[in-house]
């Protein structure tokens, strides 16, 4: 057998050194010695060429030492022997990731809890100061419908990731309820279309608005409400099936509209602290208000935000319908709704009450220093590292399959699954729980083909999720991965797969000393948390 030697610079360096070290020392002993002057006539002494040498070498040594110890200490190895069977190589099983891991985290995808502070702050009294302005503007008259017209609440609802505590890197986009008061005529009788026969599987996480009417002695809707309804319903329905069906396209016009005058109001007095636009989302995205720091800002946290306004008919039990219905491509498969159903008939449903009060519920039952959301920012932070060097329409593709949604939903899942114990989910166990959750959606994506909705999923928990709305109790079981034909989720299987074993090279940019500096010592890379509060 051959045996194979490599140079030890351990070892090299400081022999070299200091066999020239000696040479000078030996050199200056010799020459005191023998009283022999080897000096020029010019006083220039012959032996200072050695002795630079010398000082050059050591300093070289010190540089390449000082280098040699930062790629050891923080840059991950070889990959070891014997893979995981399931993630092939495993990332976290090599040197020096962790603290990679954590660099990445610290600088690229924490939020600073001051500033996301003072951006929620500055987005409520923006938009409550807007959401107030509607309502007086709706009390005071006059507007399409009179009494039998829609309006706003008086309130609003902070929901997404930004208010969940798991939003990563800028505290610049926010999601708002505003909700709707119907006419006190009007009743919705709100309906799932998970069961109905031929539906695209894109269609069968949406809700229809069917309005209530009350029956008259022969069974017929009553004369009398339909005449006193007609303005309403003219406004804001169409006609589908024998029945007047609340329209999110036409509410969201109607919405739309009502924002820009409300805007109109407010704009003057917020023109000291910022300046306010509205973006119009056509009939397929909901409005954005943009805010901008004005020049006289003078405030800490002078970000741009864009705030998406989201129309929502309250259905009882903190859930919302809202429009318009998230579908998974910018149109939707419209040729493939049946017969008799309009597209701009279908609403979606918001449950970020429930959603909240089941992560508030576990995070009481989790240990001190539990990672589960840490573990969900790192994830939409690898999705984002996987969309780099794709086209436009595979990013997007990409960015669907595994959104901010199904990504929370697969969390949720692996937590209330009961097979991993509470105190594995300790910040010293977050390279094992990111893998866990890596290999969670490989199975989903691949072999089990499904992930249900965390609130209105088989396994609901009445118990942490609250009370729920009829018609959301006895809806079917909605999959966030039925609108995906099985070849692009084993597209995004295998680029999930891709970006995790390629994790190493994907993070090496965040591991040289300008990145390193602030982050912690190896030994308690995962065991220290970072503070709460930031100064």
């Amino acid at each position: 057998m051959s045996v194979h030697y490599t140079l030890n610079l351990r070892v090299f360096w400081p022999l070299v050194t200091g066999l020239c070290t000696a040479l000078v020392c030996l050199y200056h002993v010799l020459r005191g010695s023998g009283g022999a002057r080897a000096e020029a006539r010019d006083g220039a002494d012959c032996g200072f060429p050695l002795l630079k040498a010398a000082v050059l070498l050591l300093l070289g040594y010190v540089l390449l030492r000082c280098r040699h110890a930062v790629r050891q200490r923080f840059l991950p190895g070889p990959p070891r022997s014997g893979p995981h069977p399931a993630l092939s190589p495993r990332p976290f099983g090599e040197p020096g990731l962790g603290v990679l891991l954590e660099s990445y985290y610290e600088h690229e995808v924490r939020l600073s809890p001051h500033v996301l502070g003072h951006s929620k702050a500055h987005v409520s009294r923006i938009v409550g100061e807007l959401v107030r302005a509607g309502r007086a503007r709706t009390s005071r008259g006059p507007i399409p419908g009179g009494a039998l017209a829609l309006a706003f609440r008086g309130d609003f609802i902070q929901v997404g990731s930004a208010y969940e505590q798991h939003k990563i890197r800028r505290p610049d986009g926010f999601d708002v309820l505003v909700p709707l008061r119907l006419p006190p005529l009007v009743a919705l009788e709100p309906r799932s279309l998970c069961a109905e026969p031929a539906l695209a599987p894109a269609f069968r996480g949406c809700f229809l608005g069917t309005l209530k009417a009350p029956p008259s002695p022969s069974g017929a809707p009553s004369g009398h409400w339909l005449r006193n309804c007609k303005p309403f319903a003219d406004g804001f329905c169409v006609h589908m099936r024998g029945r007047h069906h609340l329209s999110a396209m036409l509410v969201l016009r109607w919405f739309q509209a009502h924002l820009q005058r409300c805007l109109a109001t407010v704009r003057y007095s917020l023109e000291e602290r910022c300046r306010v636009s509205l973006t119009p989302g056509g009939l397929e995205q909901p409005p954005t208000l943009h805010i901008l720091p004005c020049r006289t800002d003078y405030g800490c946290c002078r970000l741009s935000m864009a705030v998406r306004l989201i129309p929502a008919v309250h259905l009882g039990d903190g859930a919302f319908l809202v429009a318009p219905p998230p579908l998974p491509s910018p149109s939707g498969p419209l040729s493939e709704l049946p017969a008799g159903l309009r597209p701009d008939a279908l609403w979606g449903v918001n449950t970020a009450r429930q959603e909240q009060r089941l992560l508030t519920w576990l995070q009481e039952r989790a240990p001190p220093g539990a990672c589960y959301l840490k573990c969900l920012q790192l994830l939409k932070a690898l999705r984002d590292l996987g969309a780099r060097g794709l086209d436009p329409i595979a990013a997007t593709q990409w960015g669907r399959i595994l959104s901010s949604y199904v990504l929370k939903s697969a969390l949720l899942a692996v937590l209330l699954s009961k097979g991993t114990p509470a105190q594995a989910w300790e910040e010293v166990h977050l390279g094992e729980r990111l893998e866990e959750l890596v290999q969670f959606l490989r199975d989903c994506l691949l072999q089990r083909q499904v992930l249900f909705h965390c609130v209105l999923g088989p396994a609901r928990a009445a118990a942490e999720l609250g009370p729920l709305p009829k018609v959301l109790r006895e809806a079917h079981p909605i999959d966030l991965l039925a609108p995906f034909d099985p070849r692009a989720r084993e597209r995004a299987a295998a680029r999930l797969l891709s970006t995790w074993r390629r994790l190493p090279q994907l993070l090496r940019p965040y591991g040289g000393p300008r990145y390193l500096a602030r982050c912690p010592s190896p030994r308690s890379q995962l065991s220290q948390r970072f503070p709460e509060d930031e100064p």
